[in-house]
């Protein structure tokens, strides 16, 4: 234990888990759920979900990390509390599903900043995207982007994930802000406002349904929750740090990312398309690619250096939220048995990698495996989680978040009253939602 490693800074921390939450869940997923969950009706779920649902679940997370001092696995033993560990593998093998298809997603975005550079892309966009997402050339760039990710973690906390997460998380805020100016000064993004901004209560109240699975899971989504990567970030903190301040500092700062992106991405589809296209709204995973670098190529040369700082920015954000996830197993097998850390960082990244080539070479196989995690993996990893801090830890999780804190005896019991009540019935109500409508997916793709 006293070798373990611990963040640098208090600001290392809070940027490395800002850094897990920023990535492609806020713009990819975020602008892509949006657009096809009626726009301003699903933003306001989400927010509701992001601060009374999201932010109490993830102080849950760091009570239990920053007790145990260990990863998301041995937490539970450190505590206590052995039986429940099944919270961590299921954390663990939820981050680990993520990763495997998350990845793929990675390398389209790396082969999209190459192909804004050149302008690849702007002729037919669709037949553009229908190469590079499958075969060969998806595989290679899914194997470049964990092999990113797996060099980052082997590096260690201090010198690997705070590092990076330093340069990228300001890099993604200013960048994503310059680019969301830009977009405000487009002819038409009155209109893309107007969508992304004020909420259709009808259409809500008819889509309950289906936009309150999607709009929740993306609040754990985004905020890293159920993966097991809260857990281990917050384990190497020290007691002396309040988790309520870093926690609402970090879902507030992943919330105003997701908002800025969908700035950027909205009015630009609004823009080209007078409404959000119909291959965004219903289109797959890929069909937001698609849309974006059509309005990239309708920019002309502007368009080569928008889309090079939109898909660099998006890389950067993805990679931040990958190692995260990777950083979850890595942190496991060095904790439990000592292993080296770059054999197991490039081990399982090589592990995740060979899983994900399924997602590779279909695009059904990745639309698969992301709803499985969105409507069930995801829910049923929160939901346990917030059970144990609420029924199990109990009074044990009060006295961990009180730890660091000057006065907040009016917060900590309402925040565990939360936890107990609305949080657990919420997530629940999330989870039957989403089961109720997994005879929707499509069949499984075949071999």
């Amino acid at each position: 234990m006293s070798d373990r490693e611990t963040w640098a800074t208090r600001v290392g921390f809070i940027l490395a888990a800002v850094g897990s939450a920023v990535g492609l869940g806020n713009i990819w997923q975020f602008p892509f759920k949006t657009s096809t969950n009626g726009g301003a009706a699903f933003v306001f779920v989400y927010l509701l979900a992001a601060f009374l649902i999201g932010l109490p679940a993830i102080l849950g997370e760091f009570v239990v990390g920053r007790r145990a001092k260990r990863n998301a696995i041995e937490a539970f033993e450190r505590i206590d509390h052995p039986a429940w560990t099944v919270i961590g593998a299921l954390g663990l093998f939820t981050g680990m599903w993520i990763l495997s298809y998350y990845s793929v997603v990675g390398g389209w975005v790396l082969r999209y900043v190459l192909g804004s550079a050149t302008g690849a892309y702007f002729g037919n966009p669709g037949d553009y995207f229908a190469s590079v997402s499958v075969g060969a050339d998806a595989v290679a760039f899914h194997a470049v982007f964990m092999a990113l990710t797996a060099g980052i973690v082997a590096f260690g906390i201090e010198d690997g994930i705070e590092k990076a997460t330093k340069v990228m998380v300001p890099s993604v805020l200013a960048i994503l802000a310059g680019l969301a100016v830009y977009a405000f000064t487009l002819d038409g993004a009155s209109a893309a406002y107007g969508y992304y901004l004020s909420p259709d209560f009808g259409y809500l109240l008819d889509n309950l349904g289906n936009i309150v699975p999607f709009a929740v899971s993306q609040a754990f989504f985004s905020l890293s929750l159920g993966m097991g990567a809260m857990i281990t970030y917050s384990s190497y903190i020290d007691e002396d740090q309040s988790l309520p301040a870093d926690g609402s500092t970090i879902v507030v700062l992943n919330t105003f990312v997701g908002l800025l992106a969908g700035l950027v991405v909205l009015p630009l589809l609004f823009v080209q398309f007078g409404s959000v296209p119909e291959g965004a709204s219903g289109g797959g995973p890929g069909a937001l690619f698609v849309s974006v670098a059509t309005a990239f190529g309708n920019l002309g040369m502007a368009g080569r250096v928008v889309g090079l700082v939109f898909f660099f920015v998006v890389l950067i954000a993805a990679l931040s939220s990958a190692i995260s996830l990777l950083e979850v197993v890595t942190s496991y097998v060095v904790d439990k048995y000592g292993y080296d850390r770059k054999v197991a960082a490039f081990g399982f990244g090589g592990v995740l990698f060979l899983v994900g080539t399924l997602a590779a070479g279909d695009t059904a196989w990745l639309g698969w495996f992301d709803t499985i995690a969105y409507k069930f993996l995801l829910p049923v990893s929160v939901l346990l989680a917030v059970y144990f801090v609420g029924w199990v830890l109990g009074p044990v999780a009060l006295d961990e978040l009180e730890k660091g804190t000057d006065d907040i005896s009016t917060f900590a019991p309402a925040w565990l009253w939360m936890i107990r009540t609305f949080v657990l019935a919420a997530v629940l109500a999330t989870l039957l939602l989403g089961v109720n409508t997994l005879y929707e997916m499509p069949a499984l793709p075949s071999f």
